[in-house]
């Protein structure tokens, strides 16, 4: 029986391949009709047999091409127009420009890899290599809509025999904008220094192909261009050469340089570190596919297929035990980052690398480092020229080519962990290339005021009314898109993104970095200036971090008073909080506990151990871990040993034998230490769990002296050894040894307390504290006082959570914070927690460390104006 249906497909399902893609499945199936782009995404119009309409639907949903992202597929049955063929229809771009969402980068396609090393292929081992369903996408873009004029490709028109793909919707590069080759595309350039040790001369030899020619360019560099084939192949037999004698040479990504050497080179390495300033942070390499990948690290099957996605993020793996790594790639812990190739440049780079190995004698697969093209804490470099300036201290040659990169963009970082009954999930560490810009959803405040607002006197978690749902799929996004209010959230200082908001989804830009010098603040602006370009986003709203000193929320603040619009200051871990419950559309008040390393407090304290009672409206402080002191401030973050101090100073176990070894090491700094506690000259107090793991670093003899951020913390994890997993027959005794407990007291209030400053219990570590001395002084391994050390937070969040639920019925609980990057605590803690009968949630696509802060802002900001608007 041949029926109709009008299918609606929203999502990303335009600039991805999606028409062509409905095109040929129609075909296939024997459907008749028709698919053009609409205002919310795709409409088809499809006539044919029940049966194979069923099986079509199927296909689109579970079929997709590999760039887009089906949310919904509705379907309503229509009458028959008795259509013939199937047509792909040409919609007006401009109606659709404003709510088209643009994919994220994607690596290379197996079909586009295949062609790359077929010899009968035109495009073989062509190092731009793209299709419909691969390729640079939110990199090139220059406005939208999504067409080659409107992309760093505009500079290269295509050949006749690309346009002829691009025109054909048969053909899988049909309507891909950066389609090219070596006739029409851009090139491969291989640039160097003449007085550098190692890099080609003037007889540069392209391996048979003749001499390839260079010209000099203003710095004093020399550079070669691969405009043929043979030529290309010879840069990039060059490059290789450089990494089999030690040098590291910068590679030209999608979204920035990388750095890249040989990682089995300890010497190149060392040479890479230096040149980065990078301390012992370590290095992410490169492998050819998961099986390679086996030889060094554990891939289970949920970790092989992160590192296969599309996105092609780095994937934290466990290194296997007895694998010998070179010096300097990542001592001392016990994960390595792993990550496949993602682009025809890093796919031929590594083949040929591993040809070359071969002919060396090297029996082991090839590894390369494959490191952000940035020296410490600046902006990853995109611009060739700058590659040569900033990056030519440390590489002896640029890799690069004439195609714009238009946005930054690092790698991703993921990471697979156990989530108790819930199985193996992904979590985010860095979310950049392959998932931002791609919008989430923002849950909303409930519409009826009776239950949404927060009464003005609320003093008990039961006052705190509903929280989030998202609009219904009817209403999503239409009555707020007359408004057309725009929420822009500045974010954090750390890790920093920034969000804005339309209607009902949320842009969160990818990863920036640390907003702690102009370089980095200038990126910032930059990145932000794009998405207001690309989106047409013009900010009604501003949310920002509480914190006063930020450089985003000064920024903020100056915006607001000169455009004359609301501004919310909001408090930093309430936003970690806020961010898993818009990720996970939770309503209802949940215990949220939310545990880093700083937060500006709402008493003015620096906060990083709190237990909220909250919504996404509001919340208020059930319970935190009580102050110690930081002599010298934020000098304690990069000196733990000044952290360990006070945190004995307060626990009153500077007399402690075991403690002699922390006054030894910090020398003269003791009696500092001492004198500007006492007097309270800089000294600021805190409540930091992530504080409270540097001093028992420090106080073992783990790390003293961090030279990256969170090193004291990350090591000290490192030192639980392999039994430290839930699952993983942990050799320390059954339970946590009751010395270690964190000792729980109810808190002191003052009249002028309020229910967002003060809390009502302390948590109190000097137990814990007191025992890791004891085991200390009696010979106890580090390993095992580390795993207990771990263990008595996990017990301490089981404890909150069971507080909060006795005495307010809360059994909801939401986990957020840097701490829980730490592997040991949220495996733990979730299979804890789920013992215990609660729920538990966490962040799902956004990390739990400060990258998740400015989505939290936004979900607050969001749900308060609802709150006002019903009022």
């Amino acid at each position: 029986m041949i029926e109709a249906l009008d299918i609606h497909v929203t999502g990303i399902v335009q600039g991805v391949g999606f028409r062509p893609f409905v095109y040929r499945m129609a075909k296939k199936y024997l459907i008749n009709g028709w698919v053009l782009n609409a205002a919310d995404g795709v409409n088809i119009h499809a006539e044919g047999e029940s049966r194979l309409l069923d099986e079509f639907v199927i296909e689109l949903s579970e079929n997709a091409p590999a760039a887009a992202q089906v949310k919904e597929i509705e379907l309503k049955e229509v009458p028959l127009q008795d259509f013939d063929s199937f047509e792909i229809r040409f919609s007006d771009d401009a109606a659709v420009q404003e709510t088209t969402l643009v994919s994220a980068d994607l690596a290379t396609c197996d079909d586009c890899a295949a062609e790359l090393f077929n010899p009968n292929d035109r495009r073989f081992r062509y190092p731009f290599i793209n299709c419909t369903n691969c390729g640079p996408r939110f990199t090139i873009i220059d406005a939208l809509p999504y067409d080659r004029a409107s992309t760093s490709m505009k500079d290269f028109p295509m050949c006749e025999r690309c346009a002829a793909e691009y025109a054909d919707p048969l053909d899988r590069r049909f309507h891909a904008q950066p389609d090219a080759c070596f006739e029409c595309g851009p090139h491969l350039s291989l640039a160097w220094r003449p007085d550098c040790e190692a890099t080609p001369g003037e007889d540069f030899p392209t391996r048979g192909a003749g001499d390839v020619s260079s010209d000099e360019l203003p710095d004093g560099w020399r550079i070669a261009w691969g405009k043929t084939r043979e030529t290309s192949d010879a840069l990039i037999a060059r490059a290789v050469e450089l990494l089999c004698a030690g040098q590291v040479v910068a590679v030209k990504g999608l979204g920035g340089f990388h750095l890249v050497c040989d990682a089995r080179n300890a010497e190149a390495i060392a040479r890479l570190r230096e040149g980065k300033r990078r301390g012992g942070k370590p290095f992410a390499v490169m492998m050819a596919n998961a099986e390679a990948a086996r030889n060094v690290c554990e891939v289970t099957p949920e970790e092989e297929k992160a590192l296969s996605d599309p996105a092609r993020p780095i994937v934290l793996l466990k290194k296997r035990q007895g694998v010998a790594l070179a010096a300097g790639l990542a001592d001392k812990l016990p994960e390595l980052g792993v990550m496949l190739p993602a682009t025809p440049v890093q796919l031929l780079l590594l083949h040929d690398f591993a040809r070359a190995l071969e002919q060396m004698g090297v029996p082991e697969p090839p590894m390369l480092v494959m490191t952000s093209g940035n020296i410490h804490d600046e902006p990853i470099v995109t611009d060739d020229a700058e590659a040569r300036g900033k990056l030519g201290g440390i590489a002896c040659a640029v890799l690069g080519n004439d195609r714009a990169i238009l946005s930054r963009y690092d790698d991703s970082v993921v990471r697979i962990i156990s989530a108790g009954s819930a199985g193996a999930a992904v979590q985010m560490i860095r979310r950049a290339r392959g998932f931002a810009p791609v919008p989430l959803k923002l849950a909303r405040a409930s519409a009826n005021p009776e239950a949404a607002a927060v009464p003005k006197d609320a003093a008990a978690p039961e006052a705190i009314g509903a929280a989030c749902h998202e609009d219904s799929p009817e209403t999503a996004g239409h009555e707020a898109a007359a408004v057309a209010p725009v929420l822009f959230a500045a974010g954090s200082e750390q890790k920093s993104t920034f969000a804005f908001v339309r209607s009902s989804e949320a842009f969160v830009s990818q990863h920036v970095g640390d907003l702690e010098n102009a370089e980095a603040f200038d990126a910032w602006l930059d990145a932000k200036s794009r998405f207001e370009k690309l989106f047409e986003l013009r900010a009604t709203r501003l949310a920002c971090d509480a914190h006063p000193e930020y450089l985003a929320s000064k920024w903020a603040c100056e915006q607001a008073r000169k455009l004359d619009i609301p501004l919310v200051e909001v408090q930093h871990h309430h936003a970690h909080i806020a961010s898993v419950i818009g990720e996970n559309g939770l309503s209802g008040a949940v215990c949220g506990i939310a545990f880093d390393g700083t937060g500006f407090g709402a008493d003015g304290s620096i906060w990083g151990g709190e237990v909220l009672l909250a919504n996404a409206q509001a919340y208020e402080r059930f319970a935190n871990f009580a102050y110690v002191p930081m002599p010298g401030g934020a000098a304690c973050v990069k000196n733990p040993l000044r952290m360990a101090y006070g945190v004995l100073w307060e626990f009153d176990l500077l007399e402690h034998p075991a403690a002699k070894r922390v006054l030894g090491a910090l020398g003269e700094q003791a009696d500092l230490c001492d004198q500007m506690i006492e007097r309270g000259l800089n000294t600021p107090m805190t409540s930091s769990v992530g504080r409270l793991f540097d001093a028992a670093s420090a106080i073992l003899g783990i790390c003293e002296h961090p030279t990256y951020e969170s090193e004291a913390a990350v090591l000290l994890e490192a030192a639980l050894g392999p039994a430290a997993s839930p699952d993983g027959g942990s050799t320390d005794e059954a339970g946590v040894n009751s010395r270690y407990s964190v000792a729980i007291t109810k808190n002191t209030a003052t009249p002028k307390s309020t229910a967002q400053d003060t809390s009502v219990l302390l948590f109190d570590a000097a137990p814990t504290f007191k025992a890791l001395l004891d085991d200390m002084q009696a010979s106890i391994p580090a390993a095992t006082i580390a795993r207990r050390f771990h263990s008595a937070f996990v017990e301490a969040i089981v404890n909150a959570a069971k507080l909060a639920y006795s005495v307010y019925g809360v059994s909801t609980v939401v986990l957020s914070g840097g701490v829980f990057m730490n592997r040991f605590i949220i495996e733990h803690a979730l299979a804890a927690l789920q013992d215990e009968g609660f729920t538990v949630a966490v962040n799902r696509e956004l990390p739990p460390n400060d990258g998740c802060i400015s989505y939290g802002q936004a979900v607050i900001a969001c749900a308060q104006d609802e709150i006002t608007r019903n009022e």
